[in-house]
C-alpha cells in the first residue's frame, strides 16, 4: 500500500497529518507536484517533480496507482480517474471518493466551472480549519485502519 498526495494545492497542515501517519504506520508516502516541495527527511516519504502543465501530475499518479493505493486529492476529475481504477481518493477534508458520489461532484465542479466562465463569481473553498484538520486525521485513521486490514 502506498498514499499518493497532489501536493501541489494540498494544504500544509494535511500534508503534516500526512507525514505523522506515514511515519507512525511506516506507509509509503509519495508527494507528486509541478513546483519542488521540502518533504521530511524519512526513508517512507518521497516528492517527485513533474513538468509543468495542466493535469501532468494528475496522470502521473494515475498512471503509477496500483488497486490498494491511496490518493489524496481535491481535484475531482483525478478522484474519477483513481475511483475508475478501483482504488481509494479521499479529500483534504476527509470526504472518500466512491463509484456512488464522484459523478454528482464532478457534475457539481462542472456547473461551477461555467458559472465562473460567465462571469459569476462563486468564490473558493474556505480555508481549512482545526475542526477540518481533525476531520481530515480521523477519517484518514478509519479508512487505513480498513485498508491495512484488507492486505
Amino acid at each position: 500500500m502506498k498514499i499518493w498526495v497532489d501536493a501541489d494545492a494540498c494544504p500544509k497542515i494535511i500534508k503534516e497529518v500526512i507525514f505523522k501517519v506515514a511515519c507512525r504506520l511506516k506507509i509509503e508516502v509519495t508527494l507528486v507536484a509541478n513546483n519542488y516541495l521540502s518533504v521530511p527527511d524519512a526513508p517512507n516519504i518521497t516528492f517527485v517533480q513533474v513538468d509543468q502543465g495542466a493535469d501532468v501530475a494528475d496522470f502521473y499518479i494515475v498512471e503509477h496507482l496500483n488497486e490498494a493505493d491511496l490518493v489524496i486529492t481535491a481535484d475531482i476529475p483525478l478522484a474519477s480517474l483513481v475511483v475508475e481504477k478501483k482504488c481509494t481518493a479521499i479529500n483534504p477534508r476527509g470526504e472518500i471518493y466512491t463509484e456512488e458520489n464522484i459523478s454528482e461532484r464532478l457534475s457539481m465542479r462542472d456547473f461551477m466551472h461555467g458559472l465562473r466562465d460567465n462571469g459569476i463569481e462563486t468564490g473558493g473553498p474556505q480555508t481549512l480549519s482545526p475542526k477540518d484538520k481533525e476531520i481530515f486525521t480521523n477519517s484518514l485513521d478509519r479508512l487505513l485502519t480498513k485498508m491495512l486490514k484488507l492486505l
